[in-house]
C-alpha cells in the first residue's frame, strides 16, 4: 500500500465518483440523468472516488443536507483532465519550487486536490491517503455537460450497509461495498498530485 493512492470503481472508459446531497438536488439529478438546477454551476463541488471516505464525511448519509448518496460515473478522460489542472490545497515543497509559486497557482486554480486519510468500513483512519477533487465554477460545467455518463442512487445500498453494521454483520456489510482498486496515474500526474516520492 502506497501513502497516496487513488482507489476507485473504474473500467476502461469511466470512473465512479461519489457525492452526498439533499433530496432537493439529488432527485432532479436522478430524474434527468445529469445535474440540473438547483444544482449550481457557480459554486465549487467536491467529488470523491473513495466510497468509504464519503461514508465517513456524510456519516453514512445521516448528516443534514447529505441524505442521498449519488454514484456519478464520469469519463476517465474528464477525470484526468481535471487532475491535470489540479493544485494541492496545501503547500507541498516536493511539488512546488517555492511557497509563492504554489500560492499563485492556488489563487488561479480551476481544480483543487486534497488528500485525507482513507477509512475502514468502521470509520477508522488508514495510513493511506484518499483523494478529494474540488471542481471550481470555471470547470464545473464540463463535469455536468461533458464528463457525466450516468448518475445512480446509492442511498438504498448505503442504508442497507449501515443497517448491517449496526447489527454486527460485518462480512455481509463488506460484501455490499463497491469494488475499488488502485487507479493508475502517469508519472507526470503523480508528481502534480504529490503522489511521487
Amino acid at each position: 500500500m502506497q501513502e497516496y493512492e487513488i482507489r476507485a470503481d473504474y473500467d476502461a472508459r469511466s470512473i465512479v465518483v461519489y457525492q452526498a446531497y439533499s433530496k432537493v438536488i439529488a432527485l432532479p439529478a436522478l430524474a434527468h440523468h445529469r445535474f440540473v438546477p438547483p444544482f449550481s454551476l457557480h459554486r465549487m463541488t467536491w467529488i470523491k472516488p473513495s466510497f468509504l471516505w464519503l461514508m465517513e464525511r456524510s456519516n453514512w448519509g445521516l448528516k443534514s443536507g447529505q441524505e442521498m448518496i449519488l454514484a456519478v460515473r464520469i469519463t476517465r478522460q474528464g477525470w484526468e483532465e481535471a487532475l491535470s489542472q489540479a493544485v494541492l490545497t496545501t503547500y507541498e515543497p516536493r511539488v512546488y519550487h517555492r511557497y509563492d509559486d504554489w500560492e499563485q497557482q492556488f489563487q488561479h486554480a480551476s481544480v483543487y486536490v486534497q488528500w485525507d486519510p482513507e477509512r475502514t468500513i468502521q470509520g477508522k483512519s488508514l495510513a493511506c491517503k484518499s483523494i478529494q477533487v474540488g471542481l471550481s465554477r470555471h470547470i464545473i460545467e464540463r463535469y455536468v455537460q461533458n464528463w457525466t455518463l450516468a448518475i445512480d442512487d446509492y442511498t438504498p445500498r448505503v442504508r442497507k450497509i449501515y443497517a448491517l453494521l449496526q447489527q454486527g454483520q460485518m462480512r455481509k456489510a463488506k460484501d455490499l461495498l463497491p469494488r475499488e482498486r488502485v487507479y493508475p496515474v502517469s508519472a507526470s500526474l503523480a508528481r502534480r498530485l504529490g503522489m511521487a516520492r
